[in-house]
């Protein structure tokens, strides 16, 4: 229907006009001025605000709202534009795509020093993915948790758990808020629906959905655990840190003076307690590394990861063969193999700073997801040290709960041996790691580049530990150990009444000697691999065998679960 009005209504009583009579006949309107032009319309598609009839009422609690979402006083404000952070609203912004909803936003609203109660909670998407999300406001108490705002984070991870979908935690909070007015005498942190409870559904969440941390400033105490529950977690330069207590709870209580960068600063967690999966510079990368993340992972443990068009690798695959040295104790730095079977810049190394002689990341291969675990040759020969059982059992672990094939690159001495590993539980440790390995139920590869010596075989999913396929290529060796090893353990005692030159040409002949028993061609006419490869081939057949087991289903386990804990 079109109406036609008078020259002097302006736009807003048309709008209401076009409303009013939309409402009343049920159809569309359009009104138009006496030159045909469209004046304002309603119901042709959709309804919006303009033409409503708002209350005062409505009004009022608009401009409340208005004024909530706006953070805390001035002074909250000026604190993060000083520390160089983005206000809450802006870094969600960075992240997502649409905000979707928010929850809670009146907790607290009696109180104009604790608007929302310092947190944001709520559902937004990326990528067209619903994700639901949890967030300290900085500008409110320095992000501190008080009650509503830990009933806030409770009820988001219950809904998170039943709608099967990523968590994201955006982690900016000094901690519990120690007020005097946040609880009633006799209430504790750890009463059923409170603070604990928080920490009990991120429990109950793992395995279940992806839970993705982000730090952005110094978390402190029990909060600190939020972080280290995630699967995996982000921390920015120069902005955050974690620690079990404050540098000066730590001087009070143990007397030792320490600042907090190098108590539990970026630089700790990376390289020191694997905590922190990666550091980044800035806000702006922690939201790209976010978004790269999440398009690694599904939905949920019982989606398959999202798929990409493939693409072809930075280097090219036919010239892997010339990157692996020929001599078994050479060294080589493994992403040179790495950068020639995954699909170009789909490569996230994660702990990249932590026990570098194993390699982790997450990648694509002709479009697929996969983790990629890998000896680094060119940091202690690859040899596997506690810290790197530990590193990759985690992360092993990880791709299994979330559907992630797994695709092991062998050339290690297997596991470093003396006293110092000893103590530092290489055994205790290393079980992790070929726990982990014998029960992921993913699609799994193990790739035999160069050596494989000892239970480092074991670790890195060999014959005995259900790989899908164990695939070698000529540079191979699998033994018990190694031929230097060898030798000295055979012929020890002999060797010690030789000099010189008879010494060294008699362990050279044993050493020849050995690699006749270990010659790959002979372990491949035995079936010992499942096929004995041209490196140049290596990058298809893991293609092709990877599309082949995308339909891999897994078994269910007649047990509640294993006794192994990571």
């Amino acid at each position: 229907m079109e109406l036609d009005i008078g020259a002097d209504t302006d736009e807003d009583i048309a709008r209401a006009i076009a409303t009013a009579v939309a409402e009343h006949l049920g159809q569309s309107v359009e009104i138009v001025d006496r030159q045909g032009n469209t004046v304002a319309n309603a119901g042709e598609n959709g309804w919006d605000s303009a033409g409503a009839v708002v209350t005062e009422r409505e009004r009022r609690l608009r401009k409340e709202i208005e004024e909530i979402v706006s953070g805390g006083p001035e002074r909250g404000h000026e604190k993060i534009e000083a520390l160089g952070k983005a206000f809450v609203r802006d870094r969600l912004d960075l992240i997502f795509d649409t905000i979707e909803y928010e929850d809670g936003t009146f907790a607290r609203q009696s109180d104009d020093e604790l608007p929302a109660d310092g947190l944001l909670t709520g559902v937004g998407t990326i990528d067209g993915r619903t994700v639901a999300f949890t967030a300290n406001d900085y500008t409110v108490k320095a992000g501190s948790l008080g009650q509503m705002g830990v009933e806030k984070v409770i009820r988001i991870e219950e809904r998170a758990m039943e709608l099967g979908v990523p968590m994201l935690r955006l982690i900016d909070s000094t901690g519990a808020r120690l007020n005097a007015t946040e609880r009633e005498p006799g209430d504790t942190h750890m009463g059923r629906y409170h603070g604990g409870k928080m920490f009990y559904n991120q429990c109950r969440l793992s395995g279940r959905v992806p839970q993705i941390g982000v730090l952005y400033g110094p978390d402190i105490a029990g909060s600190a655990y939020t972080p280290v529950f995630c699967d995996y977690l982000i921390m920015v330069e120069d902005i955050s840190g974690m620690a079990i207590a404050s540098p000066r709870i730590v001087e009070a209580m143990t007397g030792e003076s320490v600042e907090m960068d190098e108590l539990g600063g970026p630089s700790v967690h990376a390289t020191q307690s694997g905590s922190a999966d990666l550091v980044v510079p800035d806000e702006t990368a922690a939201a790209e590394t976010v978004r790269e993340l999440l398009s690694f992972l599904p939905q949920n443990y019982a989606e398959r990861p999202p798929t990409r068009d493939s693409v072809p690798p930075a280097k090219n695959p036919h010239g892997l063969d010339a990157v692996i040295p020929e001599r078994p104790n050479d060294a080589y730095d493994v992403h040179e193999t790495i950068d020639r079977l995954v699909d170009r810049e789909s490569f996230l190394e994660l702990l990249p700073r932590f026990a570098p002689e194993i390699v982790t990341g997450l990648a694509r291969i002709d479009g697929r997801p996969v983790g990629i675990v890998a000896n680094q040759p060119d940091h202690v020969s690859g040899a596997i040290f506690p810290d790197s059982a530990d590193k990759a059992a985690g992360f092993v672990w990880t791709c299994d709960a979330f559907n992630i094939p797994l695709v092991y690159l062998c050339d290690t001495p297997g596991f470093m041996i003396g006293s110092a590993v000893e103590r530092e539980g290489v055994l205790r440790k290393g079980r992790k790691l070929i726990y982990a390995t014998s029960n992921a139920q993913v699609p799994k590869f193990c790739v035999i580049l160069r050596k494989a010596y000892g239970a480092g075989i074991y670790a890195m999913c060999g014959p005995s530990f259900g790989p899908d396929a164990t695939l070698a290529l000529p540079s191979a060796e699998i033994a018990v150990m190694g031929p230097d090893a060898a030798v000295h353990a055979l012929f020890g005692d002999q060797i010690k009444g030789m000099d010189g030159e008879a010494r060294e040409q008699f362990v050279e002949s044993a050493k020849d000697e050995y690699r006749n028993y270990i010659d790959i061609r002979e372990q491949a006419s035995k079936m010992q691999i499942d096929e004995l490869l041209p490196a140049g081939d290596l990058r298809s057949q893991l293609a092709a065998r990877l599309g082949a087991f995308s339909t891999k289903e897994r078994d269910e386990r007649p047990h509640h679960h294993g006794t192994v804990l990571f």
